[in-house]
């Protein structure tokens, strides 16, 4: 059973910069697509961007665009979600999730396994 392991949640000020990183030790990633989600309080989990398994396509909700950048090495088996000019509305917790279908998609119900999250805090 493949187990998502995020890291690289924290406080930080509106503005600032946090990446998250997503890693499925003793697994390879390059089989799967990967998705981030996040779920404030009191709201429904939401996608936030998506990447295929060699990183070739990629998916962002209107939200983030131009914001977040979603990446991923193979070769470390991870994906990265770097996440600039925060604001306080992107206060969740920030899911990953993998896929065994080919498509980059930010609907949650295409998504196979789930990590535990990791908080993001925007505040000043």
């Amino acid at each position: 059973q493949l187990q998502l392991v995020e890291s690289g949640g924290g406080l930080v000020q509106p503005g600032g910069s946090l990446r998250l990183s997503c890693v499925a030790p003793g697994f390879a990633l390059d089989y799967y697509y990967i998705g981030w989600f996040r779920q404030a309080p009191g709201k429904e989990r939401e996608g936030v961007s998506c990447v295929s398994n060699y990183g070739v396509s990629t998916d962002y909700a209107n939200s983030v665009k131009g914001r977040f950048t979603i990446s991923r090495d193979n070769a470390k088996n991870t994906v990265y979600l770097q996440m600039n000019s925060l604001k306080p509305e992107d206060t969740a917790i920030y899911y990953c999730a993998a896929s065994v279908r080919n498509m980059c998609s930010l609907a949650e119900q295409l998504y196979d396994f789930w990590g535990q999250g990791t908080q993001v805090t925007v505040s000043s």
